[in-house]
C-alpha cells in the first residue's frame, strides 16, 4: 500500500477527526491487506473477528434478503457484528480489487474505550445503515 498507514487513516471518515497521535495509535493496530477482485472477505454465520476499512477498491455486501450494498473507498464494514456480539449475517465479496485494513475485535474495543473520537464518528455510519436497512 503506497503512503503511509496514517496518511491513509486521516482520509478514512471514521478517523479523520483523531489527531496525529491518536492516528499512530490506531495504525499501531491495523494489518492492511490486499485482495483480488471475487475475494470473500467476510462469510455468514462467522464471527465478527474484527473491522474492516476499505482505503480504495469495492466490496458488495450479500444480505440474506437477497439486497446487495456497494461500499468502496473509506467505508467500513464488519463493526456491528463486533458491537452486538453476533454472528455476521451478509456475504462480502470484493468487486475490484481492494486495499484494506483490518482491526481485530480486541484492538477495536480497546481503540473504542482509549480514541472516544471513533466511538462518537461510528453513530452516523450506523445511523446511514439503520436508514438505508429502513429502505430496503
Amino acid at each position: 500500500m503506497a503512503g503511509s498507514l496514517v496518511d491513509h487513516l486521516r482520509k478514512i471518515p471514521l478517523f479523520a477527526t483523531l489527531d496525529q497521535t491518536a492516528l499512530e495509535h490506531v495504525a499501531s493496530h491495523a494489518t492492511e491487506f490486499e485482495v483480488e477482485p471475487g475475494h470473500v472477505l467476510v462469510q455468514p454465520g462467522t464471527a465478527g473477528s474484527g473491522v474492516f476499512v476499505i482505503v480504495s477498491g469495492a466490496v458488495v455486501v450479500e444480505l440474506p434478503s437477497g439486497r446487495t450494498v456497494e461500499l468502496r473507498d473509506g467505508q467500513v464494514f464488519g463493526e456491528l457484528s463486533l458491537l452486538t456480539d453476533t454472528m455476521r449475517t451478509g456475504r462480502v465479496r470484493a468487486t475490484t480489487a481492494v486495499t484494506g485494513l483490518a482491526i481485530s475485535r480486541a484492538d477495536f474495543s480497546g481503540l473504542l474505550e482509549d480514541e472516544p473520537k471513533i466511538a462518537v464518528a461510528m453513530l452516523p455510519v450506523l445511523a446511514n445503515r439503520l436508514i438505508a436497512a429502513e429502505r430496503g
